[in-house]
């Protein structure tokens, strides 16, 4: 590797992250045969070619993926290294990129806000996207930390925290479905709409909550998520074990619009953290879901498999496990710790 050059290998490394020749070219503002140059001398050097070459692009090989790695772990060490040296000075400067899922935001302002008045001199920069482009990034050093809900496993990636966050029924306090369950008793006494928060915790705490089932949103005007989002994928599962077909009226891919069509008088489905600024100002309610696949999605930080991260990387990753509703254990559940 001693005669590995810098602008072979970034060449290379361009290349097969935007997969062609071409973008890599655009990407590094040179001509697309000075990058083929600089690759094809590197796979000389190397003795194997590190790039198949197809009509959509290119891919790297077996040996490429390895050459990659290294290169992301050069990268990787060079960052830690330029931040400990500024840490001599109390971290005056840097640089941090976070991934994060749509419904991570109004949970992340604050943290953020008090990390970058302890450290003004360290620019943030958040990434939104869904959760498989959290993890490509994360796996790729694109971003030092990322937020996911409910990701599927990958040997690549760092759990430093994942806490349970049940998907829940969402509606307004006013909707039928928010009235059934604010009548029946709870300890000899019905309660009104406006103790329906507190109740909701009480029921809760208490393990009296009556859980919805799929059969009974069936009747009701209900938004989901695209197929691409991973409560939508839970639902399926739910869907496929309980022998229920739901028929959203609304389909769309932002968190938000889901929000609104439930404080509007609809029904949809979300983790716990995403409504819980709602919810604590009364404006919507949660209630359980009686399926398995509604009680067991976590929701995680998390970082590459093996990447050391710098000092500012780890003091904000402790400062969103802290500051943030979405690992807070104080609605029951417990937090697993880094793996």
């Amino acid at each position: 590797m001693s005669l590995v050059q810098d602008r072979r290998i970034s060449h290379f490394h361009e290349a097969a992250r935007l997969g062609s020749v071409r973008a890599a070219a655009d990407f590094l503002n040179v001509a697309p045969s000075a990058v083929s140059r600089q690759i094809t001398q590197l796979e000389h050097e190397l003795g194997m070619p590190l790039l198949e070459r197809h009509r959509r692009g290119v891919k790297p090989t077996e040996a490429g993926e390895r050459v990659l790695e290294y290169y992301r772990q050069r990268l990787a060490q060079q960052e830690v290294l330029l931040e400990s040296l500024q840490s001599l000075k109390g971290l005056q400067s840097g640089s941090l990129v976070l991934a994060i899922g749509e419904g991570f935001i109004e949970g992340l302002a604050g943290p953020l806000s008090r990390f970058s008045a302890r450290y003004p001199g360290i620019e943030l920069k958040v990434n939104l996207c869904g959760t498989n482009e959290v993890i490509r990034q994360v796996v790729e050093d694109e971003a030092h930390l990322g937020l996911v809900f409910h990701p599927t496993r990958d040997p690549k990636i760092r759990t430093h925290v994942s806490r349970p966050q049940p998907v829940c029924a969402v509606v307004n306090p006013q909707h039928d479905l928010a009235r059934q369950l604010e009548e029946q008793p709870f300890g000899g006494q019905p309660l009104g709409g406006q103790q329906f928060a507190a109740q909701q915790g009480s029921r809760r705490a208490a393990g009296k909550a009556e859980p919805l089932s799929l059969a009974t949103l069936a009747s009701h005007s209900l938004a989901l998520p695209e197929v691409s989002f991973g409560i939508r994928q839970i639902v399926a599962q739910a869907e496929h074990q309980a022998g229920v077909m739901l028929s959203p009226t609304l389909t769309c891919n932002a968190l938000a619009m889901l929000k609104q069509f439930a404080l509007h008088g609809g029904v949809t489905l979300l983790p716990e953290f995403v409504v819980s600024e709602e919810v604590a100002a009364g404006r919507l309610c949660r209630i359980p879901l009686q399926e398995a696949q509604f009680v067991t999605p976590h929701v995680q930080l998390i970082s590459r498999l093996g990447r050391q991260l710098s000092d500012g990387a780890s003091r904000l990753s402790s400062l969103l496990q802290q500051d943030m509703t979405a690992f807070s254990p104080s609605e029951g559940g417990s937090v697993g710790q880094s793996r």
